[in-house]
């Protein structure tokens, strides 16, 4: 039998952004930034797969986005768009009600559980989103999340010959290509490299062969929350291997309840709520809840562990 690498006390709680995290789209501090009207963008975008088709080129829905934002850097409609910039306007994103202090209200909740405390089981937090890194990186997000995994967007990309040049430190620019990109699907590798412990060491590979017992937290110590369609490929995993999931909603500045009810009516998540979490609010209650059992779950798989535990034999 393997040794252990993990004791798999750790409760992840694994959060989509937009709609979940804050009410509406993060990108909208770029658009008011720049005097563009969102919706008009948001629609050109819908309108971009059939158009790339028309040409007889395939593109990714989900990402789409990111090149036309490319596109407006191009034509200079967002003159100046730096990383930096849009980390400082990830400072201006709204929160939804009762975060970031929720993230944290989770971690001492749980610290207070004698039992629970006593095994070492702790709450960790992440970020799986199809938007801008820096922007997550700038927002109050921040500071309260174990990971992020987003999209990236490079500033200077390496030009030709680059290996045999000596590395020279770029001034900002503004952003012309695309880096490390994550789309609906690509976020259940985040689910795995989390699973599997790659966020936390780099010398496991997230297509490493791990049994149950070797993995850093099981994804039945899991919870996934979003808001859409989008992310049934993460609700079904976690609902296959004895996660959680949660399906959030918004009433405004967009409403989708009706969406979120869907997946509920589809059986893709177990519990529907609305994106507050404030004490008392719904989302906060199942969550806390979830975060019990799964606690008290921990507990009881270490007490059997230990009772399997051959005893030594008593003198006679």
């Amino acid at each position: 039998m393997p040794v252990p690498l993990h004791t798999q006390t750790v409760i992840a709680l694994v959060w989509d952004f937009d709609r979940t995290l804050i009410p509406g789209n993060m990108q909208d501090p770029i658009f008011d930034r720049y005097g563009i009207e969102a919706d008009a963008f948001w629609r050109e975008v819908e309108g971009l797969v059939d158009y790339y088709a028309r040409q007889g080129v395939r593109i990714q829905r989900d990402i789409a986005y990111l090149g036309h934002l490319l596109t407006y850097v191009r034509e200079g409609i967002f003159e100046k768009l730096t990383n930096e910039l849009l980390r400082e306007l990830g400072s201006e994103i709204v929160a939804a009600p009762g975060m970031p202090d929720f993230l944290d209200e989770t971690r001492r909740h749980v610290s207070d559980i004698p039992e629970f405390a006593s095994e070492g089981i702790t709450v960790e937090h992440y970020i799986v989103s199809t938007g801008i890194l820096p922007m997550i990186e700038g927002s109050v997000f921040a500071d309260h999340v174990d990971g992020i995994w987003a999209n990236t967007l490079i500033e200077t990309p390496a030009p030709p010959g680059y290996l045999d040049q000596l590395p020279v430190a770029s001034a900002p620019a503004p952003v012309s290509h695309l880096g490390y990109t994550i789309d609906n699907t690509a976020k259940t590798r985040a689910l795995f490299e989390i699973n599997k412990g790659v966020n936390r060491n780099a010398g496991i590979d997230v297509n490493a062969r791990l049994g149950d017992e070797e993995r850093r937290v099981p994804l039945r110590n899991m919870i996934y929350i979003a808001d859409g369609p989008s992310d049934v490929p993460c609700f079904s995993i976690l609902n296959q291997n004895g996660g959680k999931t949660l399906g959030v909603y918004t009433l405004d500045p967009m409403d989708n309840h009706r969406r979120v009810k869907q997946l509920q009516a589809q059986g893709r998540i177990q519990g529907m709520a609305e994106a507050d979490y404030r004490p008392g609010k719904a989302a906060y209650l199942w969550l806390m809840d979830s975060i019990e059992q799964i606690g008290h779950e921990i507990v009881e798989a270490r007490r059997q562990a230990f009772a399997a535990i051959p005893k030594a034999p008593g003198h006679g």
